[in-house]
């Protein structure tokens, strides 16, 4: 069998970078619609909850999709997988811009979600097999800021493409869809086969670095096969469930941010589509801050003496407090105060992230795509009805309001359930599996 040469560090940090690459062209293909909303609905002639239609679609489709290629991931090389569901659903998002009908835009969405789907399962899979534990956070923060970039990208490219006529909202969507066939290049050029395959040894409960074999002399990969046996245990295990909950409430708070900010803006204080597009910018900018900040701050928390677990959980409860400061929304009225606050609520909000992933890579390294795959599953089982009952009371009330304040609380509940519920001392069991 030809031996694999062993990859550098600074490697490994470079395809993080590419990973992060990777989800900017998947929120670039994902914000084209949220930029482009009102002159979408316009268009369409469509309900504020037609408009959580698309949504709901979207993230059912993206469910269905976690689940199945968060097996694949665990089955199959994620060398190709990858690639494939990114240019599967760049595809998607280029066809976007050609539809004719609302049918038509809900059946793009509906895909879009579907390949979407496999983006997690394999990149949280490839940061696992590339990192150690001390490492994931900031590794995490690197490959989620990339969702951040892309939403900072994408209103540029719509003020730079839209103009007077009403559809010209489908260029964006056709450019964005190009992109992703560079990143598969650039992956198939810098990964090989056997890069992704030896799985590095996790740190313990004493959050000790460990070597590559075990106590008795066998190989971690070895060790993890027999493992492997026990997969379906540790997948409906207590932690398991803990993190159904904790991603449900992180992923409603996120979406509903994400689909709904444009149209917050515009239709419920009064912005113009210019200077929607322009804070949409600064927003994200600050996103990218918040995740990047929160793997940051957990490996110098670290680095400073206190333990793993105790880093991430800090970080973790400051950046729900953060998100929290929605519920304030409904009382601020147009001008530097509610975007000031919308900053700082998005910063805490994807600075959740990062830390969640990192929780995740604690459960089982052998089935880490499982793990990606059905709480991804869980994620969107709330989120997508959320954005259908979002834009229901929307139609009711004819404000915004009520529902941001309440999707900004969610984080606190998860902050609570893994404070009280997460036991860190599982995780070097768990983790062999």
């Amino acid at each position: 069998m030809d031996t694999v040469a062993p990859r550098s560090r600074s490697w490994k940090w470079w395809i993080c970078g590419l990973l992060l690459l990777a989800s900017t062209i998947n929120y670039m293909d994902r914000q084209t619609l949220a930029n482009a909303s009102v002159r979408i609905t316009t268009q369409f002639q469509l309900k504020q909850e037609q408009y959580g239609n698309l949504e709901f679609a979207f993230g059912w489709a993206f469910a269905a999709g976690s689940m199945l290629f968060g097996i694949a991931a665990d089955r199959w090389s994620v060398r190709w997988l990858y690639p494939i569901v990114l240019a599967l659903w760049s595809a998607v998002g280029f066809a976007t811009g050609l539809v004719k009908s609302y049918e038509g835009l809900l059946l793009c969405r509906s895909f879009l979600g579907f390949f979407e789907g496999g983006h997690w399962p394999c990149a949280v899979k490839t940061t696992q097999r590339l990192l150690e534990a001390p490492d994931r956070a900031l590794g995490n923060s690197v490959l989620q800021s990339g969702t951040s970039i892309g939403a900072i990208i994408t209103p540029v490219i719509m003020k730079a493409m839209l103009s007077a006529e009403l559809e010209s909202w489908r260029l964006p969507f056709q450019v964005v869809g190009a992109v992703g066939l560079l990143w598969v290049l650039a992956w198939l050029l810098m990964v090989r086969s056997g890069d992704l395959v030896a799985v590095p040894a996790a740190a313990g409960p004493g959050n000790a670095r460990t070597t590559g074999r075990t106590a008795n002399g066998t190989t971690q990969a070895a060790h993890q096969g027999r493992g492997g046996r026990q997969s379906w245990s540790v997948l409906v295990s207590p932690r398991m469930l803990v993190l159904f909950f904790v991603v449900a409430c992180l992923n409603t708070t996120w979406q509903t941010l994400r689909a709904w900010l444009p149209k917050f803006l515009q239709e419920g204080r009064g912005y113009s589509e210019k200077a929607m597009l322009d804070f949409n910018m600064w927003f994200y900018i600050a996103t990218d801050v918040g995740c990047l900040g929160a793997g940051a701050l957990t490996l110098w928390l670290v680095r400073r003496g206190l333990s793993v677990h105790g880093s991430r959980l800090r970080v973790f409860g400051g950046c729900a407090v953060l998100a929290a400061l929605a519920a304030a929304i409904s009382v601020l009225p147009k001008g530097a105060l509610l975007l000031t606050v919308l900053l700082v609520v998005g910063a805490g909000t994807l600075g959740l992230f990062p830390i969640y992933h990192a929780f995740t890579q604690d459960v089982s390294a052998a089935h880490q795509g499982k793990v990606t795959g059905l709480t991804g599953l869980a994620a969107w089982l709330l989120s997508s009805p959320a954005q259908k009952f979002f834009g229901r009371l929307v139609d009711r009330t004819g404000s915004f309001d009520l529902g941001l304040a309440v999707v900004g609380l969610l984080p606190l509940a998860a902050c609570v359930a893994i404070w009280m519920l997460w036991n860190p001392r599982d995780s070097a069991g768990e983790a062999a599996r």
